[in-house]
């Protein structure tokens, strides 16, 4: 199989000084820096997802603002393909099937941000295209959420949303874990 690795909005505005700062994006940041370089260096595609929201009550990812761009620590390289979103569901609505398909791609390798949102959005969607999918768990961040007045720390969704994927959607591994799968 074709493996690919899909990058889900690593953005400025997830870090400290942003307009939505997560809960460890440096960290995550760091693994999927290991990761990107592991695939480059593997000859394997990297596929850059970018969350735009165009809507005039958008507070984060704002056209035209330096938070809607990409992390320099994961920053795309020459030829890597960058597409930009509106969904949670990298493939909504995107060409990002089509990317995939026309490099060949038919396994996924996905990390970035929100663990809570786009991440587990797109995993299930790329599963439901029929990729298998792997997570790289320590490559993703998120918040803290809140239901029914009970505040949901960031570590708590993080783990929740990864356990629901690890329980029939998805291998969920460690960067280093997915990187030594050859």
């Amino acid at each position: 199989m074709a493996r690919g690795l899909v990058v889900v909005d690593i953005q400025n505005d997830y870090f400290p000084g942003g307009a939505h700062p997560l809960a460890g994006p440096d960290a995550a940041a760091e693994a999927a820096r290991r990761l990107i370089e592991g695939f480059r260096a593997a000859g394997r595609p990297v596929v850059h997802l970018q969350h735009v929201w165009d809507e005039p009550d958008a507070t984060f990812m704002r056209p035209g603002t330096p938070g809607v761009e990409i992390h320099e620590r994961v920053r795309p390289a020459a030829g890597e393909t960058v597409i930009a979103k509106a969904h949670p569901n990298g493939f909504l609505e995107t060409g990002l099937h089509d990317a995939l398909r026309e490099r060949g791609v038919d396994e996924l390798v996905v990390c970035g941000m929100m663990t809570s949102m786009c991440v587990d959005a797109t995993v299930r969607a790329a599963v439901d295209l029929g990729f298998p999918t792997a997570v790289a768990h320590d490559a993703c961040a998120t918040c803290d959420l809140a239901f029914e007045g009970t505040r949901v720390p960031a570590t708590a969704v993080h783990a929740a949303f990864l356990a629901a994927l690890a329980d029939g959607y998805a291998d969920v591994l460690s960067a280093d874990g997915v990187l030594a799968r050859a």
